[in-house]
């Protein structure tokens, strides 16, 4: 019998496609105010967010996760009903088993157990829940972060829930993430007959040159913790459809993935200078949805990583690839933040599932790291 289990089943049931939350909150409420906690229910537009917190010292922990799933796509595909849990060949199967409702449950049991051993530990422990994360992640942990700011509520250690893990669970945490910059690049010409050139200009031809520049640019090398900075076009639209007719424009959506060796700004400066520099006409739009982070090591990445190679028996890797997470949000008021969960190879599939064996460890890790940090 697993209090932690029975609490993923429960949450899994509950058919929160972001950004619902399908009573999700409440239920993890019911369980955290019998413990102390003082807790503050954040809505914003229509996204259910909540703030716990038990203590008032330092230093306080906090843990982070969000209740909303990901669309099922198509139901008859998957093996079980998506949000009937099902246990099947020692698998636990359910939208949201992975991302990330078995870790949630995995906080708020953990939470209870070292609250009942040590109850009159040093510091605070507190959570962050949030139903806006798969969605656009305007309304959910961003704006709780800015009430917290706000007020000038900082956190020392947050454990976000994220399924990090890789091959097998506890061989990789997220000491940080990559930046998202997007870019939407609109090079004018002018539109003609492709068979009168000399009255023409291609917007085509005229951006290669710079495409060029901009693929065989290293933007950076890097760091200790970061790949170099990448720069990707996703989408290249431009002509009519017609085979003898030049475009007049062309448009272009690009990204950058980049480290904390570089920053939005001087990225954004170097591609409007290759640009200009081929006397483009263009107009290009910006849109900057993640800043980097980055966690050196310190107390946390010591204190979970010994808690892993415990309940695991594993010696997790420190990672900052994947895309990006609420993470990024959370290092404006705290300087450790880490991302530890499950394995990630079922995460928004079909038939996304947790090893039912794997899930015990996981509370008991998230337990013994703040024994870790909490108790002298």
């Amino acid at each position: 019998m697993s209090k932690t289990l029975d609490l993923a089943k429960d949450l899994i049931s509950r058919m929160s496609n972001t950004p619902e939350d399908a009573g999700c909150q409440e239920l993890l409420i019911s369980r955290l105010a019998p413990l102390g906690f003082k807790v503050e229910r954040m809505r914003f537009g229509e996204v259910d967010n909540f703030y716990a917190r038990r203590g008032t010292s330092s230093p306080l922990i906090v843990f982070a996760g969000h209740t909303d799933v990901v669309p099922t796509g198509p139901v008859n595909q998957w093996h079980t009903p998506p949000f009937e849990p099902t246990i099947k060949d020692g698998m636990l199967y359910g939208r949201g088993a992975a991302d990330m409702k078995t870790s949630v449950a995995a906080f708020i049991t953990s939470i209870e157990e070292f609250i009942a051993e040590h109850p009159d530990h040093t510091g605070s422990i507190g959570l962050l829940i949030t139903s806006d994360e798969e969605g656009i992640a305007v309304d959910g942990t961003v704006k709780v972060v800015e009430a917290l700011q706000a007020r000038n509520e900082l956190i020392d250690y947050c454990i976000v829930g994220e399924p990090t893990s890789n091959k097998v669970v506890g061989d990789m945490i997220k000491n940080g993430r990559r930046g998202s910059l997007s870019g939407k690049l609109t090079v004018k010409g002018i539109q003609g007959h492709i068979a009168y050139p000399h009255l023409i200009k291609n917007p085509i031809h005229m951006v290669a040159p710079a495409i060029k520049d901009l693929v065989e640019i290293t933007w950076d090398n890097g760091n200790e913790y970061f790949p170099p900075t990448s720069w990707q076009i996703s989408n290249m639209n431009g002509g009519t459809g017609a085979t003898n007719v030049v475009p007049g424009e062309v448009e272009i959506l690009f990204n950058f993935r980049f480290s904390t060796a570089s920053t939005a700004d001087n990225l954004k400066e170097r591609v409007h200078a290759v640009l200009d520099k081929h006397a483009l006409s263009y107009d290009l739009e910006w849109e900057y949805s993640g800043k980097p982070y980055l966690t050196p090591k310190g107390n946390l990445v010591e204190a979970i990583t010994a808690a892993i190679e415990e309940a695991y028996g594993v010696t997790p890797e420190l990672s900052t690839t994947g895309g990006t997470s609420d993470g990024r949000f959370i290092a404006d008021i705290c300087k450790q933040v880490i991302e530890f969960g499950p394995l990630n190879a079922t995460i928004h599939k079909l038939n996304e599932c947790v090893a039912v064996a794997d899930i015990e460890p996981l509370k008991e890790t998230y337990k013994l790291t703040m024994k870790k940090l909490l108790v002298k």
